[in-house]
Formats: structure tokens, sequence, C-alpha cells
């Protein structure tokens, strides 16, 4: 008997078989959605490449109602046809990928719950006004214009959900927020190519109260619930009845985390404080105040010299610097390890990423850390014509490469070279599934370190150009930098449009103020 549909009582999505939709909060590095639980086997219990190892629940209907195919979705590429690459995820390993990929050689098909790329350094002046959203959200139909113009290639709006590479196929769901005719309402699309930049997500540690009551900045959609929160807070803590105490809770703004966005985002609060609070907010300007905890020392990967300048900076522009750990996180105050209570109107959770839930339920090869597992040439080796790239992949410890940071210069990198092997191999004729097995790939990856750059506020900045801690290099920090930093980033911001938008609203900040008018 066909397939037939979904058991309406088993796939809802609150419960059943996939478990519980992830929220919001759940959003990982590079936008993917992922269900928490994994299913039997649909039937082959030996394949060992299948991720989720069954996509669907079945139940026989004689009923003709449930007779349609559980997967509609793209077939398999036919011979004369061109060779599909999909791309899972539109962060910045995948967007660079897309945007070099020759597609006059192949179609491509991108599947991600968002539909554009985030320019993650600048993702922190968001919060506060000095860029509006826009500016640091790229379509990603500008950065392949094939996926809108090409009648072979496409942008799927949808969670990948499962892997079958022994039928090279992956299963996704859409994001539709009940707008089509059933729930969950699945597709396939067969692949001859599959690169997987699925990103990571926060890591939380396992510390209780994390996920409900911190904020995350990794998303858009994290900028605009900080930035309607801040704004919130300064509002009530103005109301009439609101005690001292309260008010200092309100408007106290608590920064987990002390590396390049913690510390970043740390300076874009102070700047906010002393440019825009004192004038505007001038009833409650002696209240609010910022503090950054770190276990250990801030921004571990820079310079010492670097180090010390940015901790009398940030303390200097009134932010307080706290070491301890985070016991656990209630609605209104943090615990910490040695019993310290810190109150909070405003808690933002920037502690690194890890493995999202989705790679770890793909039955793959893993790298330390739990990124998936990929040679030197930046292919899955136990399985065919899968390729990984980005905080979801590691180097396999048999490559004798140590695991590479989770950084956007890496994930940039990792898919200027990917496409550019992609391109050669197609050229060979090697596009299609299972035909490039004898290609010559040529030199591997090598990824040499750009140096690294961070923001701490008022006109101040950092700038490592060493490609190590150990190597000799240029390091320097102040003024210069700042420029160094804004220029650097201007000129990497992906499209000429929203280099105009960042350069405008520099601009119309630094003359009229942030905007702070609204919420949201």
């Amino acid at each position: 008997m066909a397939l037939a549909r979904v058991a309406r009582s088993g796939l809802r999505r609150s419960g059943g078989a996939f478990g519980s939709y992830t929220s919001e909060k759940d959003v990982f590095s590079e936008g993917i959605y992922t269900n928490k639980y994994v299913l039997p086997p649909r039937g082959d219990e030996s394949n060992p490449t299948l991720s989720i190892p069954s996509a669907e629940r079945v139940i026989e209907e004689s009923d003709s109602e449930y007779q349609e195919p559980r997967y509609p979705g793209l077939e398999a590429t036919k011979p004369g046809e061109k060779p599909r690459v999909v791309v899972i995820g539109t962060g910045w390993g995948a967007c660079r990928f897309l945007k070099g990929l020759d597609t006059t050689i192949y179609d491509v098909v991108c599947i991600s719950p968002r539909n554009h790329m985030v320019f993650t350094p600048l993702l922190a002046s968001t919060c506060v006004g000095t860029l509006e959203f826009r500016s640091v959200a790229e379509p990603v139909s500008r950065i392949q214009s094939a996926l809108g113009n090409n009648p072979n290639s496409y942008f799927y709006l949808a969670s990948c959900i499962g892997i079958d590479s022994t039928k090279h196929e992956v299963y996704c769901e859409p994001v539709s927020e009940g707008g089509l005719p059933y729930e969950p309402y699945q597709f396939k699309v067969a692949y001859d190519k599959l690169v997987i930049a699925t990103g990571a997500e926060p890591l939380t540690f396992g510390i209780k109260g994390v996920k409900a009551h911190a904020f995350f900045l990794r998303e858009v959609n994290h900028a605009q619930e900080i930035r309607k929160k801040l704004l919130l807070n300064l509002m009530l803590s103005e109301s009439p009845g609101i005690g001292e105490e309260e008010k200092k809770r309100l408007l106290h703004c608590v920064v987990i985390g002390g590396g390049p966005t913690g510390v970043e985002f740390s300076g874009e609060l102070s700047d906010f404080i002393i440019k825009d609070v004192r004038e505007r907010y001038t009833h409650v300007k002696d209240y609010i105040q910022v503090t950054l905890i770190e276990a250990n020392e801030i921004l571990s990967s820079f310079d010492v010299g670097l180090r010390q300048y940015a901790t009398k900076h940030l303390t200097k522009s009134g932010v307080s610097l706290m070491r301890g750990v985070v016991k656990e996180v209630h609605s209104e105050k943090i615990v910490l390890n040695d019993g310290t209570v810190v109150p909070y109107g405003l808690l933002v959770w920037s502690t690194g990423v890890g493995p999202s839930d989705f790679v770890k339920s793909l039955n793959l090869p893993k790298s330390h850390g739990g990124r998936i597992g990929v040679d030197q040439w930046l292919r899955v080796p136990s399985v065919e014509d899968v390729f990984a790239l980005g905080d979801c992949a590691g180097f396999l410890e048999q490559t004798g490469r140590p695991v590479l940071p989770a950084l956007a210069q890496v994930a940039e990198r990792e898919g200027k070279f990917l496409v550019g092997l992609f391109n050669k191999i197609g050229k060979q004729n090697g596009g299609k599934a299972l035909s490039a097995k004898d290609l010559p790939l040529g030199d591997p990856f090598v990824y040499k370190h750009l140096g690294s750059m961070a923001s701490v506020g008022r006109y101040k900045a950092l700038v490592d150009l060493r490609q190590s801690k150990d190597a000799k290099g240029i390091s320097m920090a102040g003024f210069v930098s700042w420029l160094i930093w804004r220029s650097a980033y201007l000129t990497r911001v992906v499209s000429w449009r929203n280099r105009f938008y960042v350069a405008v609203n520099w601009a119309t900040t630094l003359v009229f103020g942030r905007d702070n008018s609204r919420i949201g």
C-alpha cells in the first residue's frame, strides 16, 4: 500500500512523534530549527547514515483521503539536467558558498528558516539603535540571484529534520505558523551534492533558567527583543510608585561572557547610556548600569596588553567587571557559584557556541567538541557527496589538524574554498551524485588567521593582527583602531545597498543620536 498521510494524532506541534517545536529562543547560530526527538527506524535499521532514522510516522489507511504521498518535493535530477546542490543554512559559510557557486553548472536549493544572512559583527549595534536592523540583514536572494529567478533553483523557508545519505535526500518542515494544509507539513529534496552549514547554538552549560530568562545575541530577532526590553525597562522605571531598589533592578543590564560579542555589546550599552540615556531619561539616568560577568579573563584570545586596555576602558566607561560563574538564573536575578546574588532587568548571554541538537542527531563522524567531522577538503568521509563547513564542522583527528574556532572569518574562508572546489569538479563533469570519486581535488583547505578586532565603545577599539597569541604582528588599541574596525567591517558588508545603510546610520547617529523613540 502506498505511503499514507501522517497520523493526525501523532504529529502535532504540541507533541507526538517529533516532540515540541522549538521556540524563538531555540534558534541556532545559523538560524536552523530542529526537533528534539528522533523516531524509530522507518525500515532499514542497518542504515548508519540516516540522521533521524525516520522522518515520518505513517499508518496504513484504506480511506482514500490518506492515499497521497507522504513526501512531496524535488526528485532526483535526471540525465541531461544540471546537478543539484542543496545548501542547509544561511550563515557566513553558506552564503559565501552560495555567492560564488557557478549556476551555469549547477542548480541550487537553499533550505533555512530565515531568508537572510546576518552580519553578526555589527549586530550589537542594532540593540541600542546605532544601526537599524535591515542594515545587518542581507536577503539570500540578493546574495545568489538564481534562487529568485532560475526556474530550477529554490529557496525554501524550512527546517531540515533529517538526512538520508543513501537515498541522497533531505527531509524538511516549513516554517508555516499554521498556514499550510496540515501540520506538520513535510517535504523532501533530492540532492547530487549536499552542503551542511547549520552553524551552532549558544552554550548554556546546562545552567537552569538560561533559556527561559536570558537573551542571546545571534540573530536579528534576538537584537530586536533586547532593544525592546531595554527601552521598555527605561520607560517603566519612570512610572510613579516604582521604588529605588526596583528602579536599580530594572535598569541593571547584565552581560554574561567576556568574549568579543559580550565586550562589544557592553561597549555599545555604555555609549548608549552616556550619550542618550543621560539626555533623554534624566529622571532615571543615575540608576542604569552595566555589569559584565566573566569566569576568566575578558577577550582571552587577544594580546595581554589589549586585554588590559579593554579592562581599563570599560571600567572608565562605567561598565562593572565581575569575575564569577553563574550557578542558576531566575526571572529577576542570577546566582553565582559563590552565592552572590545579582538582580537584573536585562540579561544577555554570550558564552560561546556548541553543536546544535540537529548536528548531535546526525549519525556521522564527529570531531572534537561534537561538530561534524570533515577531512581536509571539507568532505564528510563516511558518506558520499556530503560536505560540511562553518561552526557545525571540524577537522577529524586523523587529519592532524586542530578544530578551527567558531568565527565568521573561518566560515567565510571555508565557503570560499568549497565553492572553488565545487566549480572545479563541476567543470570536470563531477557534479552529479557519485560522479566525483576519482577526480583530483587539488590542494586541501588551509586556514590562515587574519587577526581579530573588537570595539569597546567611545570611539575606541582593539586590533590584533597576529596569526596566533605567540606570533609577532600588529596589535594596537585606541581611536585609530576604531577607524580600522569600522572601515574593515564596512568593506566586509556583503552588498553596496547595506554598506550605504550602515554608513548613513553611523552618520545620523553621530549627528542626531540613536533611535530610541519606539519599542521593537
